[in-house]
């Protein structure tokens, strides 16, 4: 069989003014255009046997119906996302408790969420700057009563405002056992799909995910 013949019945793409074909049914016309010149482009004394052409004809329709699903999917994919963001919007306006770096005015004390260890006899909350670096170090009760960080270090002086993130050290007979992110309370902003995720934009311009966040409560005054 001469496949030159049907190289040159093969579609090279748009020309110049012309707009490009990328349906379905484009490509299944194209199929059949080069199905009907190996047709008549056959060796007569070798022809194609009959069911190579059906082993053809039904490879292309396992693809087209390939690709159709995928179509369907992602469009089922989009829908749902649009469908959750009516949900989450109600959560603008909400606190949202997660494990974000939280935004210190400089003047508002901090709530924080501790969970110490059952077995722990004391514990010191760290503090962090944006850096990651240490800015300070405070021993505060063993309880999970929700704890106020007025914005100072374990020497009382005061902090910049800025970003700052908190880690709960958990002791048992001097024996630091587990250091824990601390969650803290911060407003809802905004609420936006990127990449297929939905996160959640906090005061301050921290970034969440929605699964992240364990917990909202209506603004306390």
């Amino acid at each position: 069989m001469d496949t030159s013949l049907i190289s040159g019945a093969i579609p090279r793409g748009p020309t110049a003014g012309s707009p490009a074909k990328t349906d379905i049914s484009s490509d299944f016309e194209t199929f059949l255009r080069m199905l009907a010149t190996q047709l008549q482009n056959q060796d007569p004394l070798n022809p194609v046997a009959a069911t190579d052409y059906a082993v053809q004809l039904a490879t292309f329709s396992s693809v087209e119906q390939q690709v159709k699903t995928n179509e369907l999917l992602k469009g089922m994919a989009a829908q749902r996302s649009v469908d959750g963001m009516s949900g989450f919007a109600s959560w603008i306006g909400l606190e949202a408790r997660s494990d974000a770096p939280v935004s210190f005015d400089g003047r508002t004390p901090v709530e924080l969420a501790p969970n110490p260890l059952l077995s722990a006899d004391r514990t010191v909350l760290i503090v962090s700057d944006p850096s990651g670096a240490k800015v300070a170090e405070i021993a505060i009760p063993v309880s999970a009563q929700p704890y106020f960080w007025n914005g100072t270090d374990q020497d009382g002086k005061a902090l910049p405002a800025g970003h700052y993130s908190f880690g709960l050290e958990n002791y048992t007979d001097g024996e630091l056992q587990v250091t824990d992110t601390l969650q803290t309370y911060a407003r809802v902003t905004e609420a936006r799909i990127e990449n297929g995720q939905t996160l959640i934009v906090l005061s301050g311009g921290a970034v969440v995910a929605s699964d992240a966040v364990t917990g909202l409560r209506a603004p306390r005054a």
